[in-house]
């Protein structure tokens, strides 16, 4: 009797186990097979192959789950039956099983893993015309088709398997298996019941899928022609290199620049060391391919080194009446920095040799100093580089970045060199007071080398790695203070300083040099507008009363932009006459009065003299006493210098004020403060030490100092008047405040030879050596 073949989509248990599945849903119809890594799905297995071997396939919500719990999977699934089971060495199973039908999930027989659960299998829904269905059919394999001829994926045999399912439905979920589709869209494939629907879902994302094969065709087209059209350059390159070989010339730009370095380095002759180092690199270049990454770096390194001046310049011709004619043509006044430069040729005329030629060039802002450095440059006939250290933390700034750094570069010193192209040029170092320091480096040491003639002759940058002489080098460095310049460093140098000017020097400078740059600058000539000397001490006493000539520039830059206004719209006549009083409408009032001018006018003041980094100045010292018990309270942000100096002038009010005065109780019944004005300015410094004494003794005494009187000068415990540094720019403040008579330290009395006649001119000087005469000056008739 034969035996009857029974459908695998029957009999099919109403009772499933369930496995869920992290990847993508597996559709009806599909021979698959499965691996079963669990031990909670191996043991689901088990028990399936015992019952009736058929399983439920569900897809988790989340693709990572791989403990879903009865929540976290989606209720409508695949039944399947298990054809084959082949236990793996690593413990998993691997499953072959066929597909057989959807199912829904009616009832979870337990909350955990493994699942049993009560199901309902659903039959495919078929409504509308044959025709249309029909229609959709052709139309699904017909664009399958059109897919698997661009795709080597598909194989023949999925081609046939599609041409040869009868059953729309069927047909539907294989192209969904096989389409590059996401998860969710797949189980919603799975959840459509309604064969049209499924159908027309699926035809969607087959023209998704071909517009994608369309754009890959067309980036495939575009890369193709790009390595066609790179082919093709190829051999022609190639063939230019034959012919260029055939004539003798260089076949590549890589052996075109290999010959420019080597006729460079040839002319160069160098020896020793450099020419080992530098044909080692040359011979290295020529065997780099151009697409290696030290190949630009090596390429930079030669270029740097064919780009320097090795070669020793011609001697100068020095012709010092010119240089003098040339000084004194770009700068008023400067009477020592000029001695000093005209010095300096006359030493370079007779001595072929510029070793030891590091000048620094110390004064407040604006007096010229840079101006100064390009006037030197001129007057040698020299070229001129000029780069600023302020700020600067990194000393590879000055002395190169290492090759074996991306990116790396010669330090300042040998990129000028490179710039100026001459071995002997005059370099400008600014703001060298102002040099920082960090955990990169120290740049003020990497300066010693640079600037120690007995160092420099053989300076290695660390981008060069090569000797260079840079002895004939003239350096002229620039600072506002020597404070902060670190010891070695400046015992390098010779220092000249310049001090500010006084209204007089401004006026002439004015005259000479900011008119007529200032005319040209805003296209003004010097019959469209005239100044007279009463106007320009004006502007220098109201408006410009720093040490420099910055403001003063500024004042008449503004004065004749609204002249060249005034000029363009024909509001006045020419030529526009700039008086005194016309001074209020072109550069409003004054920023300083007449009655700003310090003056000690009441008892317990004195006024004292002060040097900064923006040159000197005159400052006011205050006191006046209150009730209390003979304490002293210090105000007006002093220094922890100037406090000692305070507690100095205290204790000598204390020992001489009874003397001066008899006056019982009167420390014990008084507080007593000392304030100097301009509280957000920090002041330090011992030089106020008689000027805070005299403030102390008149608010004591009552009495007011002498008139127009200034002072300065640091007071030891026991009485003596010290030196202080500065004189010149404290007596060219004194000048600028009217002062006519100064006390000085007698220490200091050389110093005022340093003094233009000019600025001394009409200021009375009085070396002291004790307080007592300091006193007996400042309060005549006092008898101390």
């Amino acid at each position: 009797m034969d035996k009857q073949i029974i459908s695998a989509d029957q009999n099919l248990p109403e009772i499933l186990n369930i496995i869920p599945i992290v990847g993508k849903p597996i559709f009806p119809g599909i021979f698959t097979p499965v691996m079963i890594t669990s031990g909670q799905d191996k043991k689901t297995v088990e028990e399936a192959l015992q019952k009736d071997n058929a399983i439920g396939l569900v897809l988790t919500k989340q693709e990572m789950d791989e403990r879903p719990g009865p929540e976290d999977v989606y209720r409508v699934g695949t039944v399947a039956r298990i054809v084959k089971k082949v236990n793996l060495p690593d413990g998993g199973i691997n499953l072959f099983i066929t597909t057989v039908k959807r199912f829904r999930i009616d009832k979870l027989m337990n909350k955990s893993a493994p699942f049993v659960a009560q199901v309902e299998y659903l039959k495919d829904e078929i409504d509308g015309p044959p025709d249309e269905i029909k229609a959709l059919t052709r139309s699904l394999i017909q664009e399958m088709k059109l897919i698997s001829e661009e795709n080597p994926l598909f194989s023949e045999e999925m081609r046939l398997n599609m041409v040869n399912i009868d059953n729309p439905g069927k047909i539907a979920d294989f192209i969904a298996s096989i389409l590059n589709i996401d998860r969710d869209k797949q189980q919603k494939i799975l959840e459509t019941l309604n064969v049209r629907d499924r159908m027309e879902q699926v035809l969607i994302f087959i023209k998704n899928e071909q517009e994608l094969i369309r754009i890959q065709r067309k980036i495939a087209g575009e890369i193709n022609e790009r390595i066609e059209k790179s082919q093709r350059d190829y051999f022609l390159r190639e063939e230019l290199k034959a012919i260029k070989e055939e004539l003798g010339e260089p076949s590549d730009a890589q052996s075109s620049e290999y010959m420019k370095f080597k006729e460079k380095i040839d002319k160069l002759d160098f020896q020793d060391e450099i020419k080992e180092q530098v044909d080692s690199e040359l011979e290295k270049f020529q065997l780099m391919e151009p697409s290696s990454s030290e190949f630009v770096v090596t390429r930079n390194y030669l270029d740097t080194i064919v780009n320097l001046p090795w070669e020793d310049p011609e001697p100068d011709v020095i012709d010092i009446a010119k240089g003098q004619k040339i000084l004194d043509r770009d700068h008023y006044g400067l009477d020592d920095v000029k001695e000093r430069i005209m010095e300096y040729l006359a030493v370079r005329k007779l001595k072929k040799d510029t070793k030891g030629s590091i000048i620094l060039l110390v004064g407040p802002p604006g007096v010229g100093k840079t101006s100064i450095g390009k006037s030197i440059a001129h007057t040698l006939n020299r070229k001129f580089f000029r780069f600023s250290v302020g700020g600067m933390r990194d000393e590879a700034e000055i002395k190169g970045h290492r090759r074996t750094y991306v990116g790396a570069m010669p330090g300042k010193i040998i990129q000028g060199l490179k710039i100026v192209k001459t071995k002997a040029p005059v370099f400008m170092i600014d703001e060298i007071d102002k040099l920082g320091s960090s955990y990169q480096g120290d740049p003020s040491s990497a300066l010693l080398e640079t600037l120690d003639p007995e160092q420099n002759i053989e300076f290695r940058d660390h981008y060069l790695d090569l000797p260079f002489d840079l002895s004939q080098i003239l350096f002229i460095c620039t600072a506002n203070s020597m404070d902060s310049i670190p010891r070695p460093l400046l015992d390098r140098m010779e220092v000249i300083r310049l001090s500010g000017y006084i209204a007089d020097e401004k006026v002439e400078i004015a005259r000479k040099y900011i008119i007529p740059k200032s005319l040209k600058k805003h296209g003004l000539d010097k019959k469209s507008i005239r100044y007279n000397k009463t106007t320009l001490k004006a502007i220098a006493e109201g408006y410009a009363r720093e040490a420099g000539m910055r403001n003063m520039e500024k004042a008449i830059d503004r004065i004749n932009r609204k002249a060249a206004y005034q000029v363009v719209t024909q509001e006045k006549e020419l030529p526009i006459k700039i008086t005194k009083e016309a001074l209020v409408d072109y550069l409003k009032k004054p920023y300083f009065r007449g009655d700003e001018i310090k003056r000690a006018s009441i008892s317990g003041t004195a006024i004292g003299l002060a040097w900064t980094s923006m040159g000197g100045d005159t400052l006011i010292i205050e006191a006046v006493y209150t009730p209390g018990k003979g304490l002293l309270k210090l105000t007006g942000q002093m220094g922890d210098v100037m406090k000692e100096s305070a507690n100095i002038a205290f204790t000598h009010l204390r020992k001489r004020g009874p003397l001066l005065l008899d006056n019982k109780d009167w420390f014990e019944k008084n507080n007593i403060h000392l304030h100097i004005p301009e509280g957000a300015t920090p002041k330090d410094g011992p030089s106020a030490g008689i000027t805070m004494t005299v403030a102390l003794i008149s608010m004591y005494l009552n009495k007011r100092i002498k008139a127009n009187m200034a002072m300065t000068g640091e007071l030891s415990l026991t009485g003596e008047v010290m030196a202080i540094g500065g004189l010149k720019e404290k007596t060219i403040a004194a000048r600028r405040n009217k002062i006519k008579e100064i006390i000085i330290p007698q220490a200091n009395e050389r110093d005022l030879d340093e003094i233009p006649e000019h600025i001394r001119q009409g200021i009375t000087f009085y070396p002291v050596t004790r307080i007592e005469e300091v006193l007996n000056l400042a309060f005549p008739g006092l008898g101390a």
